[in-house]
């Protein structure tokens, strides 16, 4: 079973470039790295945010969204659970998820403002890292410009704790 972990937050929290420092960290750590992103904002994903994550490490990045999954393979729709599958048979021993929020997997959180707090009520969150100051978190909170800290913390994180 390859370890499995998301990075959620609404439009504009920093999904994608925390995806980026994610990919690279693991993969220069000896990860085989893969991720999947859920173009959640409707219509047909572009593989520009894909193609960011290849750039900075990931073996396999895919994106879906509007029932099309950016690996050429066009169906109804796409459950996160599908494409896991597919994913077990790549050669990769980590898959980093940008998105699918309401998946039960170990995730970040990213809250941008105080309106992104409902956030908080997601299963299996591990940490959060915040552009505004919170009080009375039961999770680890990174400022967002703590970049050293969080990435650490992520990095023994996906090295030590099992999701099987």
């Amino acid at each position: 079973m390859k370890k499995i972990f998301q990075v959620v937050g609404y439009q504009n929290s920093g999904k994608t470039t925390l995806m980026e420092k994610l990919i690279y960290t693991a993969s220069v750590n000896g990860f085989h790295v893969a991720s999947i992103k859920h173009h959640g904002h409707g219509g047909k994903p572009d593989t520009k945010d894909s193609t960011r994550h290849q750039k900075a490490g990931a073996i396999i990045a895919g994106v879906e969204g509007d029932g099309t999954l950016q690996l050429n393979i066009k169906r109804d729709s796409w459950t996160l659970k599908e494409i896991l599958a597919m994913y077990e048979s790549f050669p990769v021993d980590l898959i980093l998820v940008e998105g699918y929020k309401k998946e039960m997997y170990p995730k970040v959180v990213l809250i941008r403002t105080e309106q992104d707090m409902p956030l908080l009520e997601l299963e299996n969150i591990q940490c959060i890292i915040s552009w505004v100051e919170l009080n009375k978190v039961e999770y680890p909170v990174f400022n967002i410009h703590d970049e050293g800290k969080y990435i650490n913390f992520l990095l023994e994180l996906l090295k030590n704790k099992s999701f099987d």
